[in-house]
């Protein structure tokens, strides 16, 4: 099957469309994928079983089936990588959690630009709050609420709008064991944080461990690492990498690493 990118014009703006253009074929309709290798990029949600319904027609497949893009965006992932992220509870489980800070989230998104009120738990108590309070988000109610141990981290900036902390965040995309491309993660971060962000081969290394385990069951995601504040690593979020922004990746590189490793 020929590899091409389908593609949801306006989430992201046009650049990256006028990129991946250089490498793919891209439409902007199911219609038009044939016997195809479909990447979707922003295009897949909210109905990801009914496109893959749909491309069968055409004798076309996504390159994450449902059900690989249900075990990363339904938290499954968690199980399977639990050696290397961090310690995660659900509501009908975390009445067992120690007494500690936790960071309280839906099982593929977080209200993080409301960190102080909505992400960020000081003890148990808070964290319990803030899962009720998530229960009324009409997106994240809908996937479940999880509470993960808060794990601090080499944080260079702190937003003064709702404190969000921009730690030394990494997103990475990958292709099965085939790593694409790694950019800083806080897109919105200044100037000088930017400078100041740092990759280093420790920290590669521990995206390609991460990496080498997860494709194991799915072929297409992207892994947030960041760097702790006691020295090393830790895998914050996995991501099906068609939903997933670029940060600061390359778009260049990603596209022409990915149309390789499609060939």
């Amino acid at each position: 099957m020929k590899p091409i990118i389908l593609f949801r014009k306006g989430y992201h703006g046009d650049d990256e469309y006028e990129v991946a253009k250089r490498y793919f074929d891209v439409v902007t309709s199911r219609m038009e994928c044939k016997d195809n290798l479909v990447v979707g990029r922003y295009s897949c949600l909210p109905f990801y079983r009914e496109l893959e319904r749909d491309l069968a027609y055409n004798n076309s497949v996504l390159v994450n089936t449902h059900n690989q893009h249900s075990w990363i965006a339904d938290f499954g992932y968690y199980y399977d990588l639990s050696d290397f992220t961090p310690k995660s509870y659900d509501s009908d489980n975390f009445w067992n959690a120690p007494e500690g800070q936790y960071v309280v989230k839906g099982r593929t998104n977080s209200r993080k630009h409301q960190w102080k009120t909505h992400m960020f738990a000081e003890n148990k108590k808070r964290a319990v709050e803030i899962g009720h309070e998530l229960l009324q988000d009409g997106l994240l109610c809908e996937q479940g609420i999880i509470y993960r141990e808060y794990v601090p981290l080499n944080v260079l900036e702190i937003d003064q709008y709702n404190s969000l902390p921009y730690a030394n965040e990494w997103r990475f995309f990958y292709y099965k064991r085939t790593r694409l491309s790694y950019g800083f993660y806080w897109s919105s971060a200044e100037a000088e944080t930017m400078n100041n962000a740092y990759m280093n081969d420790e920290g590669i290394e521990f995206a390609e461990t991460v990496a080498n385990a997860a494709a194991d069951m799915a072929d297409f995601f992207v892994l947030d690492i960041a760097e702790k504040k006691d020295g090393g690593w830790v895998l914050i979020e996995m991501n099906d990498a068609q939903q997933s922004g670029l940060s600061e990746n390359n778009p260049d590189i990603l596209y022409y690493n990915l149309r390789e490793a499609l060939a």
